[in-house]
């Protein structure tokens, strides 16, 4: 029998938030979820929403935590242990403003990089080894570090064009990890999302 992937896309809950920058780990599972067909559900005992079912032919359970995205580590780490999941087959997929809109970093394990979801998923897990796809969100140079009201804020209409693409090379970059591996995932989809009419080049 196939073992299950589970992946966590992190956001903050509720309508107020949904289309937030903060909120691109949502956008990204909510993607793979529709392109497979799968339906979501709430589980209280998890404090999360669920879509489980198969994408291209492996098993895996998406998961949207309810916690806020400060609290994402309380419903990770008990999913984590109630599914006995290896670390090597769980995918936590974030926003990083520290990375330019449209780029895609997928790694194996390290630094949380100030990111509070993150943060907490570490914290419960008592590990930084474990996958996570970084979707990124951009800055503004003039914000320095406090960056609060950017990734609280919805994304322009320009940026939603560009984030289309991104979310579908993120889903393709998902499946790419579930059925050859990370290191191929990283090697093909890792860096700027082509988008025609913009000059930036792709970047591994």
């Amino acid at each position: 029998m196939q073992e299950r992937h589970l992946i966590v896309g992190l956001g903050n809950p509720g309508p107020r938030y949904r289309a937030t920058r903060h909120n691109a780990g949502f956008m990204v599972v909510e993607r793979l979820a529709a392109e497979a067909g799968l339906e979501w559900r709430s589980d209280h005992r998890f404090r999360s929403r669920l879509a489980a079912g198969r994408w291209q032919d492996r098993p895996v359970l998406l998961v949207e935590p309810l916690t806020y995205m400060n609290a994402s580590g309380e419903a990770v780490g008990p999913l984590v242990r109630y599914y006995r999941t290896p670390l090597e087959r769980l995918l936590v997929v974030v926003d990083d403003a520290d990375l330019p809109l449209g780029r895609l970093r997928l790694r194996p394990g390290g630094s949380s990089g100030g990111h509070h979801g993150l943060e907490s998923v570490e914290r419960h897990l008592g590990t930084r080894e474990f996958p996570r796809l970084r979707v990124g969100i951009g800055r503004r140079p003039e914000a320095g570090r406090e960056i609060t009201n950017h990734v609280l804020g919805v994304f322009s209409p320009a940026e939603r064009e560009w984030l289309e693409p991104v979310l579908d090379r993120a889903v393709a970059q998902i499946g790419c990890w579930l059925t050859r591996g990370i290191a191929e995932a990283m090697n093909r989809y890792n860096g700027i999302v082509p988008i025609l009419n913009r000059n930036e080049g792709n970047e591994a």
